[in-house]
């Protein structure tokens, strides 16, 4: 069996409802919904041609590994397609804003988190890949949990994630590479369902640093329909101690249901991306070294994308229809 070629990344004031709801529509009337409502695409199987094909390629070794263990023909013919599936058939999901993703270089994706499981991470993935035109991977900044995980770990690799830390984000965009990061971490996929879209603390502001070091412009993303699919109403924290997880969430259905209370509820999706703030006239590596500028930057991240959840969540009809 041959070896997979491994390829180095190189580069360089509080509102009624009802006034909501007006803004929101103005807002969204201005949208061609043709144009940036993009529904997934194309969730078809492999024929068996295909099949054959990629299980040749698997075999012979002829596909290729970056240096972080990225897979693109695993991920594009392995994973993405249940996902596709599981994106178009259950969840419904909807995608408006790519346009606002560059369609080569650097750039930084930054989105909410929920969902008690980081479905909602994996489903931005394959919504950048298959709403834009030159489909482009989304390479996520994993926690370190996800890699101390057997098997998992290696499969997140494979995916194109990464550890969320300063010295990898930076590589991936001065490689010109599409990266994904989720702030809020543990506080916001598992905070409780009481407090849904109602975002948590980004952190330090280290997304920032590294989108100021690299002048990568950052794209906030919201995404609506993940806070409902496992409504965290307790958490069993000596279970979870025990574990060695952040948290042991129960659920109407889990553990009450054992295994099939892993099932994701069948909520409506939205995902949009938002037109990008640029940072490459900010003043580079000295900028990210201002804590004043870093909190600024982070607070206006932030306060953007919890405006687009609150326009979004305004025109929803309900959890399930959207």
């Amino acid at each position: 069996m041959g070896e997979a070629e491994v390829i180095p990344l190189h580069g360089p004031d509080r509102r009624t409802r009802t006034e909501e709801r007006e803004r929101a529509d103005a807002h969204m009337s201005d949208v061609d919904p043709e144009s940036t409502r993009v529904r997934a695409a194309d969730n078809r199987l492999p024929d068996l041609a295909e099949l054959i094909t990629f299980v040749r390629r698997r075999l012979s070794g002829a596909y290729d590994v970056d240096e972080f263990g990225f897979d693109k023909d695993l991920t594009d013919n392995v994973f993405y397609p249940p996902l596709r599936l599981l994106a178009d058939k259950w969840f419904r999901m909807e995608v408006s804003g790519a346009e606002h993703l560059p369609a080569d270089g650097g750039a930084l994706v930054v989105a909410n988190h929920s969902g008690t499981l980081p479905l909602d991470a994996v489903m931005t993935g394959l919504a950048a890949h298959d709403a834009h035109p030159a489909h482009r991977h989304l390479r996520m900044l994993a926690a370190d949990l996800v890699f101390q995980v057997p098997v998992l770990g290696s499969l997140a690799r494979k995916s194109g994630q990464t550890l969320a830390c300063h010295p990898d984000a930076e590589r991936l965009l001065n490689a010109g590479e599409l990266v994904g990061v989720w702030p809020e971490g543990f506080k916001g996929i598992g905070k409780p369902f009481a407090d849904r879209y109602k975002l948590q603390r980004f952190g330090r502001g280290g997304f920032v640093s590294a989108a100021l070091r690299t002048g990568a412009p950052i794209v906030p993303c919201s995404i609506v329909g993940a806070e409902e699919i496992y409504p965290k109403i307790a958490d069993i924290k000596p279970l979870a101690r025990m574990l060695g997880v952040p948290y042991f969430p129960v659920t109407p259905l889990f553990p009450l249901l054992g295994p099939l209370g892993v099932l994701p509820l069948p909520t409506k999706w939205y995902i949009e991306f938002s037109a990008p703030i640029e940072t490459a006239e900010l003043g580079g590596s000295g900028a990210a070294e201002d804590p004043m500028l870093v909190f600024n930057l982070t607070d206006q991240v932030r306060e953007r994308i919890q405006q687009m959840l609150y326009r979004r969540l305004a025109l929803r009809r309900g959890v399930f229809r959207g």
